[in-house]
């Protein structure tokens, strides 16, 4: 490169720093506009050079050289990004096009162009791009890029004990290894000699070489330089205003064989044989070779992805266990055997649960959904609720620690900031039309107007309310399909042929279909929703236009978050504390909005905790079976479809960039929808715990395959992301800690309002009959008495929809769930001293768990710091170091420049040479 300069009058973070080529005209002025023919190479080489071959001959120089390579047709420069574009009448886009490559010239990138008739389609060319050495180095020094310098020295003692067990588990130490660990410090341009580069063409990982290039795609603009238009930059609007078709960097080899050439790494079939297979899922991550192949963004969510599967073990096996032990007490529980004795049960007639269509009916016919309640109600709920109010908090915790132990060993300890500085998205730089001066570096900045800040965040937050509004006003619907749907199956079914079914007939009840078709048809709401809102989000998102890629995921994680939460969790929080709440009694039923006629609905029979169950075991399952769907199968099935007539040509004429650019794309939202899904998850099993031990087991199935999923779609289906730098999970940090405190109100409530736990304790210690601690009779005290002549006219069941065992002459009376006093009472049908007593037990079991369990946490957060004591020493111990042998480089620095002036004869002043002296003295001395 014959020189370098900077463009002056811009801020520094819009700052493009521009090369020009020994043989460029005009000493790398911006290049006169001349008509585009498409048999030109604007200066960079071409399958067609200077169109002096033909169209026969450019197939046999196909047959000739294989294209299943990552070098230019040289065989020594890599190629670092491939753009793709498709030829067309549009004179602008041609334009675009060159004056964007020979933008990209002048920055210092190398160009190769692959003529459409190399491309399986005719019609598509590729543009390949390499970045020379004295780029890689210009940009690592502006990016804060850390690189070696010396091998790291310090002794780590991490033995586990009886480690050998684990040996199963592991994987060989090349993959899970692939670089020595070395110390690292800020690249600087002007201290080569200083890091350890022993071949400049691999100093530089690949995913640290796609990570500049795309910066400098990103920041170049398709425009003079006497024209500039700040709107006129970047890859990605070229990208949307179709110039170019797509932007890649390449994978290393194909998946399942190695590379021929010796020259590649070949990680990419390293990824596939020892991480993306599921035959591998007890094995541990090579995360250290996902960080070198992916960048540390990809890295992180692995990591992060891998530990709360970890974490998930423990959680599946307590709950296991109370699921283990709702099965084994079945049958010691009194309450169970009253309801289904049929001397108890059998005679207690119950009052109509729906209004015309809904008959009396007799309390052992509950029997089964009884059975099914009390494996979730029982003892252990209460158990299982405080102890995964701790879990969460150890996990949180815990993953700190992880955290901050990748954060030393990726080089993240101090990445925060310069993502702040540094990393402002071009979108925000062309869309600032104001500049200010920053008080910090002196340089004008980008600006957006307050007033116009707070317009946009205010069409932001009224969108996003409409969107929950709408969420709110499909659960009304469902609700009402319920209360409607109830009433029609009770009658419908009370002579259906199910009934006759040896196995199920006695499980499909109207309750039951009634929850099942309901959740279902909430589920299918849901997916429609989120699809329509996603578009929504990022529409709004870029409206707003924030200022860093930190503070734009933050932004769309929050409102995605936010919606995402109303939509999969309403439906939970309605059968959990709003319905059979709100019922009334026989004589004054509570209907919907006062104004209907659909009458609000009760529990089912059994309680409505396992209509909770229901409703999460339906959402949580179909949302993990329809995602690894689309995750896995939909990505495939475009693969296969786009590359089919490729896979019939032999390996050396289907090149590497042609099947990269067959596979799908991974946009920037790929990973955030991979937290997203998580997240929701884990919202999952940890607000309505309570009502489904076995939830965080369905969890853990679901993510041992989805670790495996995720590392085969992003290894063999989608084109290799550009690589990105995190030193967290962002926000989702924030988002996971708001969860686990809401969790332990949210299972509070559902253990005292939704399961019959807090009723049952009152009845045992102060209500049971006699001197002896006994739950027998339990059933008839929390049963109140109606009089059937009392019911109105409207809710009186219609002829023939009694059953044929009722006589109004001698049943004269009907049992319903409320604790109320009895027809002929001086207080008729008002609650019972019982129902107060029960209803402060409640509350107060909240505030006691609450107390409990937020005490726990806070101990145990305050207990385990966050960063592990060797990881601080590490840390301190390196930064001491690097700046040792700073210090160091510089003295010998010194030195060898006064040793050189002192042989050419030129004088040495005393103090600097006294300074020297000492320098080397106390060197030698330690």
């Amino acid at each position: 490169m014959a020189g370098m300069t900077r463009r002056t009058g811009k801020s520094k973070e819009e700052t493009l720093i521009e090369m020009s080529e020994a043989g460029s005209p005009s000493g790398g002025e911006w290049p006169e506009e001349e008509p585009l023919n498409n048999e030109e190479n604007n200066g960079y080489h071409s399958t067609l050079d200077s169109g002096s071959l033909q169209h026969d001959d450019a197939k046999v120089d196909k047959q000739q050289q294989s294209k299943d390579s990552v070098y230019f047709r040289d065989g020594k420069r890599r190629i670092d990004f491939v753009l793709s574009y498709v030829e067309d009448k549009d004179d602008r886009k041609q334009e675009r096009r060159k004056l964007y490559e020979a933008n990209m010239q002048k920055a210092g990138l190398e160009l190769e162009l692959e003529d459409k008739s190399e491309s399986e389609d005719g019609k598509t060319f590729f543009l390949k791009i390499h970045a020379p050495w004295e780029v890689l180095a210009t940009y690592a020094d502006v990016l804060k890029i850390k690189v070696p310098f010396k091998v790291n020295d310090i002794p780590e003692n991490r033995e586990i004990p009886v480690g050998w067990l684990f040996t199963p588990l592991h994987l060989p130490d090349h993959v899970m290894h692939p670089d020595p660990d070395y110390f690292t410090s800020s690249f600087d341009s002007n201290k080569h000699d200083f890091f350890l580069i022993e071949d400049k063409e691999t100093f530089f990982p690949n995913s640290t070489r796609n990570r500049i290039v795309y910066y400098i795609l990103s920041r170049c603009p398709y425009n003079k330089e006497d024209k500039l238009n700040k709107d006129k930059r970047g890859i990605k609007r070229l990208l949307n205003n179709g110039t170019y078709t797509s932007a890649f960097p390449l994978h290393d080899c194909r998946y399942w064989v190695k590379s021929r050439d010796p020259n590649c790494e070949s990680e990419r079939y390293s990824l596939y044989r020892y991480w993306a297979r599921f035959f591998r899922f007890y094995k541990e991550q090579p995360l250290n070779l996902v960080r070198k192949y992916y960048g540390e963004k990809i890295g992180i969510y692995f990591a992060w992805l891998g530990f709360y599967t970890e974490m998930l073990f423990y959680a599946a096996v307590v709950g296991l266990i109370c699921f283990i032990y709702g099965v084994a007490t079945y049958d010691n529980t009194v309450w169970t055997k009253e309801i289904c004795d049929k001397d108890i049960g059998g005679e207690i007639v119950m009052c109509p649960l729906c209004d015309k269509k809904c008959g009396f009916w007799k309390l052992n016919s509950t029997c089964n959904s009884t059975w099914q309640s009390h494996l979730f109600d029982n003892t252990a709920t209460v158990f299982f609720a405080i102890f995964m109010g701790i879990w969460v908090t150890l996990f949180l915790e815990f993953w700190k620690r992880r955290q901050a132990r990748l954060g030393y060993e990726w080089d993240l300890v101090d990445f925060e900031e310069e993502q702040q500085r540094l990393q402002l998205r071009p979108e925000y730089e062309t869309k600032c039309t104001s500049r200010r001066l920053n008080r910090v570096t002196q340089e004008m900045e980008p600006y957006f107007p307050v007033t116009s800040k707070c317009a946009r965040l205010c069409l932001s937050g009224a969108t996003v309310l409409f969107w929950i509004s709408l969420i709110i006003a499909s659960i009304i619907g469902v609700i009402a399909y319920r209360l409607a749907v109830f009433a029609a199956l009770a009658s419908v079914m009370k002579d259906s042929p199910t009934n006759k079914l040896e196995l199920v007939g006695s499980l499909i009840t109207p309750q039951l279909a009634t929850s099942v078709t309901a959740s279902c048809i909430n589920f299918v709401i849901i997916m429609l929703l989120n699809f329509l809102y996603e578009r929504v989000a990022i529409w709004i998102t870029d409206m707003e236009v924030p200022k860093t890629h930190v503070e734009y995921e933050n932004k769309l994680t929050v409102k995605m978050f936010l919606f995402q939460f109303v939509n999969y969790y309403s439906s939970c929080f309605y059968v959990a504390f709003f319905k059979g709440k709100f019922v009334g009694y026989p004589g004054k039923y509570t209907y919907m909005f006062h104004i209907s006629n659909l009458r609000n609905e009760e529990c089912d029979p059994g309680g409505c905790l396992i209509e909770l169950t229901t409703q999460l075991v339906i959402v949580m399952t179909g949302k993990q079976v329809w995602g690894n769907i689309q995750e896995a199968l939909l990505p495939w099935l475009k693969n296969w479809w786009s590359s089919r007539n490729a896979r019939s040509h032999p390996e050396s004429l289907y090149s590497r960039w042609e099947q990269d650019y067959d596979l799908q794309n991974f946009s920037q939202f790929g990973l955030f929808y991979e937290y997203l899904e998580m997240v929701i998850q884990f919202g999952f099993i940890t607000l309505f715990v309570a009502s489904f031990p076995l939830a965080p087991l369905l969890a853990l199935m679901n993510n041992i395959l989805e670790v495996r999923v995720d590392a085969w779609k992003l290894t063999t289906q989608f084109r290799r992301p550009v690589a990105a730098k995190a030193h967290s999970i962002g926000a989702w940090d924030e988002i996971l800690n708001l969860i686990a405190v809401f969790s332990v109100v949210t299972n509070a409530f559902i253990v005292a309002f939704t399961s019959d736990m807090i009723p049952r304790l009152v009845y045992f210690y102060a209500y049971h009959p006699g001197t002896e601690l006994t739950m027998q009779g339990y059933v008839n005290n929390s049963l109140s008495v109606f009089k059937i002549s009392q019911i109105s006219n409207e809710s009186t069941p219609d002829p023939g929809e009694n059953p044929a065992w009722f006589n109004s002459s001698v049943i004269t009376t009907c049992r319903y769930r409320d604790y109320r006093y009895p027809p002929g009472h001086e207080h008729e049908y008002s609650h019972t001293m019982q129902f107060w007593h029960i209803l402060a037990a409640k509350m107060a079991f909240i505030i006691i768990m609450e107390h409990v369990v937020f005490v726990v946490k806070f101990f145990v957060a305050w207990l385990i710091p966050d960063v592990p004591s060797d990881v601080q020493a590490r840390v301190k111990r390196e930064r001491y170091l690097v700046q040792e042998y700073l210090h160091n480089y510089e003295v010998d620095k010194l030195k060898k420049q006064l040793n050189q002036k002192g042989e050419e004869g030129q004088c040495i002043c005393p103090e600097i040479a006294a300074t020297v002296k000492h320098e080397v003295l106390s060197e030698c001395l330690t």
